[in-house]
């Protein structure tokens, strides 16, 4: 025969100690803090991402330019590629900007890239050879991943704390198990204490 023992945490009854009271609002707290507070801090924190990554690609586009160079200088022999990357080599270009005027400077191009042919490249407002301006993926990309880490701390600290709280109601537990063995066994064994 079996018996339904759900809640009994939560019923009053006098096997009921103070401990278990504590450790079922704990599981309560814990489910809570689990289901939507840690989904919440996620979001926060991929929004705030998000906001921070289209603020920093909107700079990088204002602050950087393409322009189609030709290559002028003579770019290394490509190394073959283990790890399935493009390798890119810094080379001279020439491009001719607004008013005809031609313009040379250091870029990186694609490995197995020859003299003569035309590529895309980007330049920032000094003229230095910089990567393109993040995306709207790469954007996405960072918030995800802010939000998601965020998502796993949260519930890092909600475990550790439920952890922490476990083992303090267990070692309060064993002390009031103690105590009321010390006034149980004198009667049960006739021993004095």
């Amino acid at each position: 025969m079996r018996t339904r023992a759900r809640g009994w945490r939560w019923r009053r009854n006098p096997l009921r100690r103070r401990s278990d009271t504590v450790e079922a609002w704990t599981v309560l707290a814990v489910a809570v803090l689990l289901f939507v507070g840690a989904p919440l801090v996620g979001a926060v924190a991929g929004w705030w991402a998000h906001d921070e990554a289209r603020a920093v690609a909107v700079a990088q586009r204002a602050e950087r330019h393409h322009v189609r160079a030709e290559v002028i200088g003579k770019p290394p022999d490509s190394l073959p590629s283990v790890d399935g990357r493009e390798h890119t080599y810094r080379v001279t270009v020439r491009w001719t900007e607004p008013g005809n005027k031609a313009r040379t400077a250091t870029a990186r191009v694609p490995a197995g890239t020859h003299r003569g042919e035309t590529v895309g490249v980007w330049f920032d407002s000094q003229g230095r050879s910089v990567p393109p301006p993040s995306g709207e993926t790469a954007v996405w990309q960072h918030t995800l991943a802010i939000g998601g880490c965020a998502t796993g701390g949260a519930i890092a600290v909600v475990l550790f704390g439920r952890s922490v709280v476990r083992g303090v109601a267990a070692r309060r537990r064993m002390a009031e198990w103690d105590r009321d063995w010390a006034l149980t066994e004198p009667q049960w064994t006739r021993r004095k204490a």
